[in-house]
């Protein structure tokens, strides 16, 4: 039996042709049964992703990476030759090694990042319910969904901030400690704030003001984050509210002034206010760093703690590695443990029914009168020629191939290095 990983990421392809092969939900149970019917595969996954599309399939020795590549092209009405040299493939021990990587974060874009694991485990349990998984593939991804979660329990390869947003909320929660009791100004709508918005949610912080130019997208924001929106200018009088102002704006000129956090510092009864400059050009003036109880962090600052942060990840990721190559290891003793047994129980099988065929021929024999003691002779005779039959032919091959590693082998395991 074969395993296979064919795959087109953000490594191997530009996003004009990642879109083109990825597969929308409501595809998917399509999908599933079109890889059933038109490949060998006989277990499959597939994970979609916007950075990744990745064929998991199990089947006979005969499958291979090109009648995947065929499948995912035709299913997707996408010519062969658009793929060439923008996928890659893994077979067996590679494939198992692939597939735990790629749940522990170590091949996404964000090294260490979290949701591809819940990606691939939505993804398998979509293959489960597809009846596309059986008792090989769910050994497989159970070991790898334990490994991953291993590795981030035995490493720090997702501890560290490695994107400015999540830095600045992380800085924040280093400095306040409880999060929940703290309140947020957020000042601009763009990207850089609806995802610092998406991480001081999960921390659930007291209040979330957002202030932009645009009142409308500030409501939109607010909403979606049971806030409260103000306009820009609305901020001066406001401020003294905020424990922490994160701000993120395309202002040309500086939004917060020394003389407007001077101000709120005094309605604070100067409590430590906390600000976080994520723009370009900067939304507060730099001065601001010479108020005692104003601490002032610019996007430069939050860079220094993400390339840290980064290096830290790429140090847990070595550790990652060690891990990841004993569970690996560990499969594969299991599949080929798993090999032997079906061996054996296919030559037991075979001695059996060799058995039961010479029993039921000489108790037919009894039963016409023969002699007893003929009828055991040629039981025993026929039951000894059927079962040394095939190591014969097997020790005549061997002998005429020269082959003395097979012969050796034979010898072996025919028992007659005891005798």
């Amino acid at each position: 039996m074969s395993l296979i990983v064919l795959g087109i990421n953000h490594k191997t392809a530009p996003v004009e042709i990642r879109e083109k092969v990825a597969f929308a939900p409501e595809q998917m149970a399509v999908a599933y049964q079109s890889l059933l019917e038109n490949t060998r595969c006989s277990e499959s996954v597939i994970l979609s992703t916007c950075n990744r599309t990745e064929l998991y399939c199990f089947g006979d020795d005969a499958l291979n990476a090109e009648e995947l590549r065929h499948w995912i092209g035709q299913f997707h009405d996408v010519p062969a030759q658009a793929l060439d040299g923008q996928s890659y493939q893994h077979h067996d021990a590679d494939a198992v090694r692939h597939l735990i990587r790629v749940a522990a974060g170590l091949d996404s874009m964000v090294l260490g990042e979290p949701q591809i694991f819940g990606q691939l485990k939505q993804a398998f349990g979509q293959a489960k319910h597809s009846g596309n998984i059986s008792g090989f593939f769910d050994r497989l991804f159970q070991h790898s969904f334990a490994t991953a979660k291993r590795i981030r329990t035995e490493t720090d390869i997702g501890a560290n901030a490695v994107s400015v947003a999540f830095a600045a909320v992380q800085l924040a929660k280093h400095i306040f400690a409880d999060l929940h009791k703290n309140k947020v100004l957020l000042i601009g709508a763009g990207e850089t704030i609806e995802l610092v918005a998406k991480h001081l949610k999960e921390q659930h912080v007291s209040k979330i003001l957002v202030a932009n130019r645009t009142v409308s997208r500030a409501e939109e924001l607010a909403q979606s984050l049971d806030a409260e929106a103000i306009t820009l200018a609305q901020v001066p009088e406001r401020l003294h509210e905020a424990d922490i102002v994160i701000s993120s704006t395309a202002s040309q000129l500086p939004i917060l002034g020394k003389g407007v956090v001077e101000s709120a510092l005094k309605r604070r009864r100067y409590k430590p206010m906390l600000l976080l400059d994520l723009a370009v050009p900067r939304d507060i003036e730099p001065q601001v760093d010479e108020l005692g109880d104003a601490y002032l962090y610019s996007v430069d600052n939050l860079q220094k703690i993400v390339q840290q942060n980064v290096a830290n990840r790429e140090e847990a990721a070595r550790q990652a590695e060690v891990i990841l190559e004993a569970q690996v290891q560990q499969f594969i003793e299991w599949q080929r443990a798993q090999s032997s047994l079906d061996l054996l129980l296919d030559y037991r099988k075979s001695a059996e029914q060799a058995k039961q065929r010479l029993l039921e021929r000489a108790l037919n024999q009894l039963q016409e009168g023969a002699q007893p003691s003929q009828i055991i002779t040629e039981l025993a005779s026929k039951l000894t020629n059927n079962l040394i039959h095939a190591p014969t032919q097997a020790i005549k091959q061997a002998a005429a191939a020269d082959d003395q590693q097979a012969l050796a082998v034979l010898r072996k395991s025919l028992g007659l290095d005891e005798q």
